[in-house]
């Protein structure tokens, strides 16, 4: 690893830390004592999205974090609570150790932990997500939100 400050690559773990999704490295420059921490992220596998006509897409993180901030837009949720969600998400999907996983998945997936952070934003995206075709249905849906509060 190369020291941020001196650029030289003597450098050292005097710390380290793990999660199911990182981990974190404290790291000190044998050359010029500069510690520095590093985040060390899995790779993520090849994962192919089976889209509801058939087609396949490579699994994509930028797509799903459009869509949650999409759902989310004026919403009080911060860009940190929004990170750890696409990391949620993102290792829930790898948990489930398939090549090829359903649009359907991922999308219940996606509802379920959204539903966690905002209710809003969880109706926002069912709505494209279950393909809402009137308002019925969607007050059937935030029927079940407030039955679930207030039971």
């Amino acid at each position: 690893m190369q020291c941020i400050e001196c650029k030289k690559g003597d450098t050292k773990v005097i710390d380290s830390r793990d999660d199911e999704k990182t981990i974190r490295r404290r790291r000190e420059c044998l050359k010029c004592g500069y510690r520095f921490t590093t985040y060390e992220k899995i790779e993520v596998p090849l994962i192919r999205i089976e889209k509801r006509d058939g087609r396949l897409e490579n699994y994509d993180r930028e797509k799903i974090k459009v869509g949650i901030l999409r759902s989310l837009e004026k919403r009080p949720v911060d860009d940190n609570e929004v990170c750890s969600l696409l990391d949620d998400i993102e290792h829930e999907i790898i948990s489930l150790d398939k090549k090829t996983v359903a649009s359907i998945e991922v999308g219940e997936i996606v509802s379920k932990k959204l539903q966690k952070i905002d209710d809003v934003a969880y109706l926002r995206f069912i709505s494209v997500y279950k393909s809402f075709s009137s308002a019925k249905s969607f007050e059937s849906e935030a029927k079940k939100i407030l039955g679930r509060k207030n039971g």
